[in-house]
């Protein structure tokens, strides 16, 4: 059982750092995107700018996105070497998650809107949904977080533990 776990670890690892190659390459994407908008050929419009511009937060979004799962999977499943079990490290690890999602979705929305206002308003209401779907995801959550609070007391050792966890994760 220990040599399966030993594996899962690395295939975590991998993860991990293909995450973090994502996020890198989509900062260079990124640069490319800004260096076009800034000191491009000089026959874009000022709205084509301000689209490469729009374009270059969506790619930064979507990177901070990548590091912050890879980071979360890094410390959460080999650093941590616990396994999401209780219901204190599943609210901690789903916390982690939902909160880089919602926060990339909710200024996906907002690109979207700023991109499709007056170039395609007929697409508002496929960015309004994704503004919609965020709202959903947070107030999920929030219910998720608050019905897990009872379930927590049955295991107060289990948030001690998490917590002496974390001060050894920060050092």
């Amino acid at each position: 059982m220990k040599y399966l776990q030993k594996i899962s670890s690395l295939g975590f690892i991998f993860i991990a750092l293909l995450f973090f190659v994502c996020g890198f390459g989509l900062i260079v994407l990124a640069g490319m995107e800004i260096w076009s908008a800034l000191f491009g050929t000089g026959y874009q419009s000022v709205q084509e700018q301000f689209q490469l511009i729009l374009e270059c937060v969506g790619l930064l979004t979507i990177s901070v996105a990548a590091f912050e799962l890879g980071q979360t999977v890094l410390e959460e499943e080999v650093q941590r070497e616990v396994h999401v079990s209780s219901p204190t490290r599943l609210r901690r690890f789903l916390s982690r998650f939902l909160l880089v999602v919602v926060v990339s979705l909710g200024v996906e929305c907002l690109v979207g809107v700023f991109q499709f206002l007056h170039t395609d308003p007929e697409k508002l209401p496929q960015v309004a949904s994704i503004g919609v779907a965020a709202g959903i995801l947070l107030a999920s959550w929030g219910l998720f977080v608050r019905m897990n609070v009872e379930a927590e007391k049955l295991e107060p050792e289990a948030m001690q533990q998490a917590q002496e966890e974390d001060k050894h994760v920060e050092t």
